[in-house]
């Protein structure tokens, strides 16, 4: 271990990952669909519903979109550094897109019809009213909504300290 603090690396060492999003399958527009169709509540009695025999029915495609997600040239997934956010491809590091963790200062969730079904929804990132970033179909977005906020605020508190202001 080089750092006295487990998982604690000043800013100036090195970039480290905090974590890491798949996103769901809803970032596909036909898993959107699935989640539609899963969301069919007719008629509504007791657990029988016509959209859990629909999903039922569409496991194999949604098997295959699964695993689709982690294609190099199909499959994303969104990686938390101590710097900034990265958008790379499936299983491999090559990157696609990143923002850096000072150039947003909200972040809004928005959701799609299906992606109720997956319990997701897409963040997007922006510096006063200007849209900067998105992540699509992200899963649990309040959860990772607040982590990327957390992220940020400690950003910039570091690096307003070492300036020697006191602004966020």
């Amino acid at each position: 271990m080089t750092t006295p603090i487990a998982g604690v690396v000043p800013l100036e060492e090195k970039e480290v990952t905090v974590a890491t999003f798949w996103p769901s399958i809803a970032v596909y527009p036909f898993g959107r669909t699935i989640g539609r169709l899963g969301l069919l509540a007719w008629p509504g009695v007791y657990i029988f519903r016509i959209g859990y025999l629909l999903a039922v029915l569409c496991i194999p495609i949604a098997i295959a979109l699964y695993f689709l997600r982690l294609a190099p040239r199909f499959g994303r997934r969104y990686v938390l550094s101590n710097r900034r956010i990265a958008v790379k491809e499936g299983i491999t590091d090559a990157e696609i897109k990143s923002l850096d963790l000072d150039r947003f200062d909200t972040i809004d969730i928005v959701t799609h019809p299906g992606d109720a079904w997956y319990h997701c929804g897409d963040l997007v990132f922006r510096e006063g009213k200007v849209e900067t970033f998105r992540l699509n179909a992200v899963p649990r977005p309040e959860v990772a909504r607040e982590t990327f906020l957390q992220a940020r605020l400690a950003y910039v508190g570091v690096r307003n300290a070492l300036a020697g202001t006191d602004a966020a």
